[in-house]
């Protein structure tokens, strides 16, 4: 916990250490914090999308642990930015379920279940602190949502959608078959969030980022081939296929194999990490 956050006990904060140059964010160690922010973040990105990033960044990682109680002072002094980029990046964090402001207090971090989960920014920022357990978690639940979505897709999609599927499935396949690993992973996440988009179902279409998250993951950890495997291609095309037949049986059959055989080739990464308490 760093000098500037404080804790609440029994409803009210605990009196909070260090409350002089280092609270104002004046210290080297703050400047050394920013610095290494910037390094990390890009030096492309925007002034407001670094400080977000940080901020959501420490919550996950826990640097700002949950019941942890901060002022906007206090977080313009530990990002050194003005206050009105602090406002901005709180507003964000709020409607994320990230914290939580309390009137003559101030912003209270609040705990993993209380955060809008599959959010982008969310699933970015657990991403890059813990992608295996991530991976696993996200992966499941794509085990458990593509096959019913691919079916609806079948039963409900457009001729435009139909044929746009199969055509990022030729793209996948040609992509695959040269070893142009960014290619196949612009047609792949395409191909999956059109099949999700088509059935109709708008719960199912708000997936499609964090199944785009999935297949980036995948390939950073290493995890994607340069050449896919010929059957995983010939999977997708089957899909594609039934979508365009109205089959809903075959479509859903052939989506299961292709997140199965994905769960399969990720499983080593999260064979030994515990499930979340």
């Amino acid at each position: 916990m760093t000098d500037q956050a404080h804790p609440v006990e029994g409803g009210k904060p605990a009196a909070p250490r260090g409350r002089g140059s280092e609270a104002r964010g004046s210290g080297s160690a703050s400047r050394g914090d920013a610095d290494a922010d910037s390094r990390t973040l890009g030096a492309g990105a925007n002034l407001h999308e670094r400080v977000l990033d940080a901020v959501g960044r420490d919550i996950v990682s826990g640097a700002l642990p949950p019941g942890v109680v901060v002022t906007t002072e206090e977080l313009r002094g530990r990002y050194e930015v003005s206050l009105s980029v602090v406002r901005e990046v709180v507003r964000v964090l709020e409607s994320l379920g990230m914290v939580r402001p309390v009137r003559r207090l101030g912003l209270v971090i609040l705990a993993m279940s209380e955060w809008t989960i599959l959010d982008p920014l969310v699933i970015r920022w657990r991403m890059a602190l813990r992608p295996a357990r991530l991976l696993r978690s996200l992966t499941e639940l794509r085990v458990a949502i593509e096959p019913e979505a691919a079916a609806l897709a079948a039963a409900h999609a457009e001729p435009g959608e139909a044929e746009e599927i199969l055509l990022l499935a030729a793209r996948m396949r040609a992509a695959g078959r040269t070893g142009d690993v960014e290619a196949f992973l612009t047609a792949d996440a395409a191909f999956h969030r059109a099949v999700l988009r088509a059935g109709g179902n708008e719960l199912f279409a708000s997936f499609d980022t964090v199944v785009a998250e999935i297949l980036a993951g995948r390939t950073a950890e290493g995890l994607q081939p340069t050449h896919p495997h010929p059957e995983a291609l010939q999977w997708h095309v089957e899909v594609a296929d039934a979508i365009g037949s109205q089959d809903r049986e075959r479509a859903r059959e052939a989506m299961a194999k292709i997140v199965a055989r994905a769960f399969d080739e990720m499983a080593p990464v999260w064979a030994d990490v515990p499930r979340e308490g």
